[in-house]
Parts: structure tokens; sequence; C-alpha cells
């Protein structure tokens, strides 16, 4: 098992890094991170077999490209830049062959299709117009998409921070249609998304508000109810805090989110009525984390350290969702990508 990890590429991050993991349980390791993607600021990507879809910052363009992986290295197959920013979030269906992007700066949702070899193909694009922005000072500038992604039902929802939206569509003959929009309260922030395993319901969080909200909806009358909304951050933190990554795990238990500012990962416990009660609040002992991720097993997690250049790695304790540190000060530059692989 290996992990990749990829980031900024402003200070000595040459692109996507290896790192071999090794162990088991309290004794499972990282090893040293090794450059194996050449790219600048990837700062998230996805893996289907030997193919990478990054995210790629080439100065006055931006976009994604692939890269093939190989016992020799990587090589670059294909690349899609348009000028002006890179997107900020890489979403995928192995399955149907697609690539979903969204860009934080120029407010365009992508759907890409993709080849066996790695071509790729623009099948749409829409761009978000400044309907709702909130009142904080990073939405007055204008939409953010920053998740764009499948539903349980295989639409695709947008969260977009500067409107405080959650935006459902549908890909009907290669075109994107808008379904349905679910609107977060002012100033929210909304970033990332995850749904619950009978597709009933929806956690948003926000990354201005540092804020959980769980939603109550029907993905086919498109009917939302606002369950509840958590704080990820203790009440009495009152520096700036940017929450950012969200996962559930796959027995439907538990929800995670990273913390950048507090430096930390919050663990909630889903009850049965799908609000949420707080389990742990544990340090990604550096700072800025902007992702973490697990392995297929969900025993083993990674959070990278985006401003001190360091992951630190845990135990998952599936029974109770709680986090153990096990390796701490793992050194890999400028992270905000992490993706567990074989």
């Amino acid at each position: 098992m290996k992990v990749l990890i990829g980031g900024y590429t402003k200070k000595t991050s040459k692109g996507i890094y290896e790192l071999l993991f090794t162990g088991e349980n309290n004794d499972a390791r990282l090893g040293k991170a090794e450059n194996i993607i050449s790219v600048g600021g990837p700062t998230y990507f996805q893996k289907d077999g030997d193919l990478v879809f990054t995210i790629n910052n080439a100065g006055d363009e931006g976009g994604i490209s692939v890269f093939k992986l190989s016992d020799h290295g990587s090589n670059e197959v294909d690349r899609y830049l348009t000028p002006g920013a890179s997107p900020a979030y890489v979403g995928i269906d192995r399955e149907k062959k697609l690539i979903y992007t969204a860009n934080y700066h120029t407010a365009v949702l992508s759907v890409f299709h993709y080849s066996e070899s790695g071509k790729l193909d623009l099948v749409d694009q829409v761009t978000h117009k400044a309907e709702s922005l909130g009142p904080r000072p990073e939405q007055t500038d204008g939409p953010h998409p920053h998740f764009f992604d499948e539903t349980p039902a295989g639409n695709l929802v947008s969260c977009d921070l500067g409107n405080d939206t959650v935006d459902f569509y549908r890909l009907e003959d290669n075109k994107l249609k808008h379904l349905a929009q679910y609107k977060n309260e002012a100033g929210f922030g909304s970033r990332h998304i995850v749904f619950s395993k009978d597709g009933n319901y929806f956690y948003v969080v926000g990354e201005l508000s540092s804020k959980i909200n769980v939603v109550k909806f029907n993905e086919n009358t498109w009917e939302f109810e606002s369950i509840a909304t958590y704080k990820t951050i203790p009440e009495d933190f009152t520096e700036h805090n940017g929450a950012a990554a969200l996962y559930i795990s796959k027995d439907g238990k538990y929800i995670y989110n990273s913390n950048r500012g507090h430096n930390s990962i919050t663990v909630f416990k889903i009850n049965d009525d799908h609000t949420l009660s707080l389990v742990q609040r544990v340090s990604t002992f550096g700072d800025f984390p902007r992702d973490f991720n697990w392995d297929i097993s969900q025993k083993y997690v990674v959070a990278a350290n985006q401003n001190t250049d360091n992951a630190t790695l845990y135990l998952r304790n599936g029974g109770n969702g709680t986090l153990t540190p096990i390796q701490k000060d793992i050194a890999v530059p400028e992270g905000t990508r992490v993706l567990f692989t074989k």
C-alpha cells in the first residue's frame, strides 16, 4: 500500500509525492516522500488504475492533466488548460469514465469523459452566477464552487462557497441541467458535502462558518429540511479557522472534518435520527490541514499539513470512530490532497 500526497508548488514541492506504507496497527509507518509526478499545483487529484487526474496550475493557464504511472515513473498523456486559475476540486466516476471539476476562481463546473488511455474530451460546462453572495469578505467578489461530484442517485452536486448554496444537476444528453438548489445560512461558505448511507440526508460543511449542516432531502421531489447545525471547532476558539475536508465512514456511523486554523480533525457520531454527537477533536500536529483520507479498510488515516510541510498517520477505531496518532512529523511539502493507493 502507498499514499499519494500533492499540493501547492509555491515553495519546495515539485508536484505529487508517493510514500510507502509498511507495518500494521500501532507499528504502521509511512516512508520517505518521493516525487513521482512533476506538475504545478496539484492541490487535488483522483486515480483510476495507473492514471492520475490532477489539477495543473501552469502559470497563466490552469486546468487538469492526466498522467500515466509506470515502474519507470510517470508521463503526461493529456491536459485541458484554459487561461486563468486552475480548478479546486476533481471528482471521478470510474465506471462511466467521467471527471468532474469545480473552479473556485472562475466559477466554472466542467464534465470530461476520458478514454482507457487517459485522453480527455470536454462534455459540458456551466458557470455559476452571483445569485446570493454571502456577507463575508471571501464571498463578496463572486460565486466560488468548491466541490462537484455525484449524489447517491447518480445526479451531480456542487457546493458554492460564494453563494452559500448546494446546487444539484443532471447530465442529460451530455448537457448539464440544473435541478434544484439548497440554501445554507448567509456566510456559511458551503464547501464539501457527503451523503448518508440511505441517501436521504446530506451533511454539508461551511468553510467560513466552521459548521456542519445536517439536511434531510428527497432526490425525487427535491424537498429539503434543515435538521441541525454543529460547530466543528470549540465555541471558545476565536482565531481564524477554515473548515475544509469532509468524509463519512462507509458504515454511515461517523463523520470527519478538518479544521485549518484550529489544526484538528473533528469526529462526529451519526445518531439514529441523523443528528450528530461530538466524539473527538484531535490535533493534526501541524498547520493548515486541508485534506486527510483513509485506506480502503478505513483503519488508517493520513492528514497533510500544508503550511508546516508534514503529515500525520492515525489508527482509526472503527467501533467508536476515534483517531489515535501513531506517526507524526512525516516530511512532505505543501500537502493539500491525500489519497491511499495499492
